[in-house]
């Protein structure tokens, strides 16, 4: 029996086929707790910038940036915990928010995106001159460390962009 899929999740940077963290999608998608969709975008402009470590962040500030080009999943609940997790909600590296993206037929669907925490969000597109990107792609996913390998994993995005 299929295991429920309430949940749909717009994936824009390591998470997507081809990235350095898509082996996490590739698990939900082995365990039935993940479905991919299509590729899409988003039908708002927002700010997608790369962080400190190569990270990718789409920022809420809507009208601001691009419609960023992603994927969408179907995921279960229990994916969504795993998602939650890697995405370091209860650390505060994101937050999962609602987002309405067009899948590439035309269709809009009400999805959730991890956007960049609202605590450093702001600060972190000024420091790119309020200049984005429309899609993460193979050049950003170059700069991209994983978080084993990160020095000074104990400090937030926060204490990087002010030092």
């Amino acid at each position: 029996m299929a295991k429920a899929k309430p949940h749909i999740i717009f994936a824009y940077g390591t998470l997507k086929r081809g990235f350095p963290n898509h082996g996490l999608m590739e698990d939900l998608k082995a365990k039935d707790d993940a479905v991919f969709m299509d590729t899409s975008h988003t039908e708002d402009p927002h700010p997608l910038v790369v962080g400190p470590h190569g990270i990718p962040y789409l920022l809420n500030l809507p009208g601001s940036g691009h419609r960023v080009n992603g994927e969408v999943y179907a995921v279960s609940d229990d994916a969504v915990v795993r998602l939650d997790e890697f995405e370091g909600l209860k650390d505060g590296y994101y937050e999962r928010i609602p987002v309405v993206v067009v899948r590439d037929g035309g269709e809009k669907v009400k999805a959730e995106g991890y956007f960049g925490h609202r605590s450093f969000g702001e600060i972190l597109w000024k420091s790119k001159g309020e200049v984005g990107l429309i899609e993460y792609g193979e050049n950003e996913a170059k700069e991209y460390v994983r978080k084993e390998d990160r020095p000074g994993r104990k400090n937030s995005i926060l204490d990087i962009l002010i030092s």
